[in-house]
């Protein structure tokens, strides 16, 4: 039988997060991640239908985010913050979806990321 102070304790340097509406273990800052690892799906979907959603605006198929939210039976805020995401910097856009690279900011933080210049957006997005 073991007694009380036997016992051992392991501490582990993670925390937990919410990250796109789910919970996720965020590891240390000294951690630099794999060069395999894949990208957040989330993320990659969000910003290819965002593009979808442009083209079809830009084709006249919707004139306004009111019409496609509706068609898309999404909320209007929803579509007008996701659709922030056609403005990122192409270097931004590069590294996400070819080069793999994990974003250091959310989903969230990255539609808000594109009113900033390009500059600044790969700054704040890969930090």
């Amino acid at each position: 039988m073991t007694r009380g102070n036997d016992s051992i304790r392991i501490l582990i340097p993670l925390k937990a997060r919410k990250k796109n509406g789910r919970p996720r273990i965020i590891p240390p800052a000294d951690y630099s991640p794999r060069e395999d690892q894949p990208q957040d799906p989330h993320i990659l979907r969000a910003i290819g239908r965002a593009w979808r959603w442009r083209r079809w605006m830009e084709a006249g198929e919707f004139a306004t985010i009111q019409e496609l939210a509706e068609a898309v039976r999404l909320a209007e805020r929803h579509v007008s913050s996701q659709l922030r995401l056609t403005y990122l910097a192409p270097e931004v856009l590069k590294r996400l979806a070819c080069g793999r690279e994990a974003s250091a900011v959310s989903l969230y933080d990255l539609c808000f990321l594109a009113g900033e210049t390009w500059q600044e957006q790969a700054e704040q997005a890969f930090r």
